[in-house]
């Protein structure tokens, strides 16, 4: 936003003083903050830094001392530079010693050879000044502007990230809370340089608040979340050797708006919910997301969907989900692509014929991209298990019937995986129980029975962790437990003591079991169990410290893998 000393020197006020750069040329890429004229010699202390000092000279210590004293304070302060008019002072130059302390400290000293008028020279500078901010304050509106029409139209991560490019004209990088890239935008770059090791060199970036800028790492960084749930980080990359010399201070104002802006874009998409279904099947979505996100009240929910035919209230009512086991190929397929909407719709119709055919009651409608969700209404709590069972069977009639693709062998494209939470008794327990369901026909996918209907206890750990491998509360879990140690790792890249804890975890912790297996002596591998100790400060002799390791390594395994 501001001029250079070297920009200053090119303006024609300057130019025609003859200027003559006599010392600190180094310097002349400092940024100038301010233009101010002065004949004191204790000017120093009335300025706070980037300010090019004017002076005749009249006003300068006679002596070498005092000029190299004055020179040094200067320099001391942070000015940008020092133009001495020579005539009234210094007829030729000035002095060595002025000369000569300037290069010492890289302080441009300019000398104008002709009487300027420094009002030309202030006014000039300040015009510049002045100039930029209002090209920054436009750059800013249109910073704004262009991402209001993004949270307008409902942009996807990839789009909104690109766009921070564009404005940036810098790579740019969305991650999660485990440092996976969810976006990125190289702006022109290398994308397999941008994206090598990227945990790894994420880790080093050291955060000092929710918006910063790490000078060593040379990435400007901002959380993403909105409503207390922060679930990613943005980070555009901007390095130190991008800055004018002498500059400081990182990037823009306008570059830290920007990613801010683009991060408030990013959460408000995450909240956004599109759906393309008929109106009945709209408003069960609307009545099956009310449950789930309190965005009703419960009593408002079971009234309008008594309306529907579906009566809630005094029922037992069961949560299922059912998504397919597999993706199918094609990028058409993927989800949220055309080809990956019609399957899921054709999933939910298939669910909704299913749910007559079986004779049952219920709410049923797409949840997200990959499933459906059902609230079923049973008038016997005894039921539960024959409804069930009914409805799966039913669902594999529908789906028989409608082509080949259903059938249900493990990793078929076409096979589907039917979850039941655990029935409750009140509309107010129907979301604990929807959300169950969606838990376990996540974690379902991961094991290899084939069952009519999934329950909890079917699903194991590694499951579970793997269905909530998107949850910031779960990230942030591994990053408490094993954060100081992947940063370690990633910082001495030829240790890996996470290898080394797992060894020892999948060992039982058995210390020679796992020497062995590691091909490491037993004082080596006990050593670095005490480094690892030191590192994550805990106890590796304590059952509950490597418990809550272990849940940590299997949760880091589920997000990496996810």
């Amino acid at each position: 936003m501001f001029p250079t000393v070297r920009e200053v020197l090119a303006l024609d006020p300057v130019r025609h003083g003859g200027p003559r750069v006599v010392a600190g040329a180094a310097g002349l890429d400092r940024l100038v903050r301010w233009v101010h004229a002065a004949e004191v010699p204790d000017i120093a202390a009335l300025l706070s830094g980037g300010e090019l000092v004017l002076t005749t000279g009249i006003g300068l210590p006679g002596d070498d001392a005092g000029l190299r004293a004055f020179i040094g304070e200067l320099a001391d302060v942070g000015v940008s530079g020092l133009l001495v008019e020579l005539g009234r002072r210094y007829p030729a130059a000035v002095p060595r010693a002025m000369v000569t302390a300037a290069e010492r400290r890289n302080l441009p000293l300019v000398e104008l050879c002709r009487v300027t008028p420094f009002v030309r020279i202030t006014e000039a500078v300040h015009g510049l000044i002045v100039d930029a901010q209002l090209a920054e304050l436009r750059a800013t509106e249109e910073i704004h502007q262009r991402f209001t029409e993004l949270s307008v139209e409902g942009a996807e991560p990839a789009e909104v990230v690109r766009q921070a490019a564009v404005l940036a004209g810098c790579p740019v990088i969305l991650e999660n809370l485990s440092r996976q890239v969810l976006a990125y935008d190289p702006a022109g770059e290398s994308a397999e340089l941008l994206l090598r090791g990227w945990e790894q060199h994420s880790r080093r970036i050291r955060p000092t608040g929710r918006t910063g800028y790490d000078p060593d790492a040379g990435w400007l960084y901002t959380t993403v979340g909105a409503r207390g749930q922060d679930w990613g980080r943005l980070l555009l990359r901007w390095p130190t050797g991008e800055l004018p010399s002498g500059a400081s201070g990182g990037p823009s104002t306008r570059l830290t708006i920007l990613i801010e802006r683009a991060a408030s874009t990013l959460a408000l998409g995450r909240l956004i919910r599109r759906d393309a279904e008929g109106l009945e099947r709209q408003i069960h979505r609307t009545l099956l997301t009310a449950l789930l996100d309190h965005t009703r009240p419960v009593d408002e929910v079971a009234l309008r969907s008594r309306a529907l035919g579906v009566p809630l209230d005094r029922r037992h009512l069961v949560g299922v989900v059912v998504r397919y086991r597999a993706d199918e190929a094609g990028a058409g397929a993927a989800a949220g692509g055309p080809a990956g909407q019609a399957r899921l719709r054709d999933l939910a119709e298939a669910v909704g014929q299913a749910l007559r055919d079986a004779e049952l009651t219920g709410l049923a409608s797409t949840l997200d991209d990959q499933a459906v969700g059902a609230v079923l209404a049973l008038r016997d709590a005894g039921n539960e298990e024959s409804a069930l069972a009914a409805f799966a069977a039913a669902l594999d009639r529908v789906r028989l019937d409608a082509g080949p693709t259903a059938a249900r062998p493990y990793g078929a494209p076409g096979a589907v995986i039917v979850a039941a939470g655990s029935g409750v008794g009140t509309v107010r327990e129907a979301r604990r129980s929807l959300i169950e369901a969606r838990q376990v026909a996540d974690a379902a996918r991961r094991g290899r029975r084939d069952l009519p209907v999934y329950r909890l206890p079917q699903v194991g750990l590694a499951g579970l962790l793997h269905l909530l491998r998107d949850e910031p509360r779960l990230q942030t879990f591994v990053e408490r437990e094993l954060g100081p140690l992947l940063t370690h790792d990633a910082e001495h890249p030829r240790e890996q003591l996470l290898g080394t804890l797992r060894g020892y975890l999948e060992s039982g912790r058995n210390k020679s079991a796992a020497a062995a297996a590691a091909h490491l002596s037993r004082p080596a591998f006990y050593e670095r169990l005490a480094r690892i100790s030191r590192i994550l400060r805990v106890d590796l002799d304590s059952v509950d410290d490597c418990l809550s390791l272990h849940v940590a390594l299997l949760a880091l395994d589920a997000v990496r893998d996810g």
